[in-house]
């Protein structure tokens, strides 16, 4: 069963209809103790990374306990912000930090037209193989909507550029995430989702 993580950040209708289209089994837990036994962790988020602080101390505590016994954890857009230490979106709110590095503003680029937020489709580019992207190729295009993002760090299996080049998705042993919405992105979304599933049935995610 796969915990489906609802602090109030938006998202949760459109991930729950592609976690049922895959045949996936969830639950969204009322309290932290309700991630005890789960087999995965997904934390999705929309919007403001200051909505991240209803991810109180003993949610952060399951969560970060969880992840840290080896249970596949997946962040999606503001979810995969949180996993890093901190966004300068919202200074005293602390990430999980189980990815390092601090969450920045786009640039934007007016000569090129390049407004912030991001919104829309966008191509992933590889930076190297990941589990998370199996049946993809790079220059699969994505649904993008946002005006922060992470740094490229070693974790990065694939980045975007929107005047930044940013990390797109982020991958080490049992953490995941994805700065788009892969409920959002058609065949290549849900192919990713797929494969997070996967990961999680047979055990590979660590």
């Amino acid at each position: 069963m796969i915990a489906l993580v609802d602090y109030g950040a938006g998202n949760l209708t459109s991930v729950r209809k592609a976690l049922s289209a895959l045949g996936a089994e969830f639950t969204t837990p009322a309290s932290p103790d309700g991630l005890k036994g789960s087999s995965a962790v997904i934390v999705p988020g929309v919007g403001h990374f200051a909505a991240t602080s209803a991810l109180d101390d003993p949610w952060r505590d399951a969560i970060g306990s969880a992840a840290h016994q080896g249970t596949p954890l997946f962040g999606i857009c503001v979810g995969m912000q949180w996993l890093f230490d901190g966004s300068d979106e919202a200074p005293g709110v602390a990430g999980l930090g189980v990815m390092k590095g601090q969450i920045a503003r786009l640039d934007g680029d007016a000569g090129q037209r390049l407004k912030v937020p991001h919104v829309g489709w966008n191509a992933l580019d590889f930076t190297r193989t990941a589990r998370l992207l199996r049946g993809l190729d790079t220059g699969a295009q994505v649904y993008f909507t946002h005006s922060y993002a992470a740094p490229v760090t070693s974790e990065c299996v694939a980045a975007t550029t929107h005047a930044n080049t940013f990390a797109a998705a982020v991958e080490r042993d049992n953490v995941f995430g994805v700065q788009f919405h892969p409920e959002k992105s058609g065949d290549a979304g849900l192919q990713i989702l797929r494969n997070f599933l996967d990961l999680v049935l047979v055990g590979d995610a660590d």
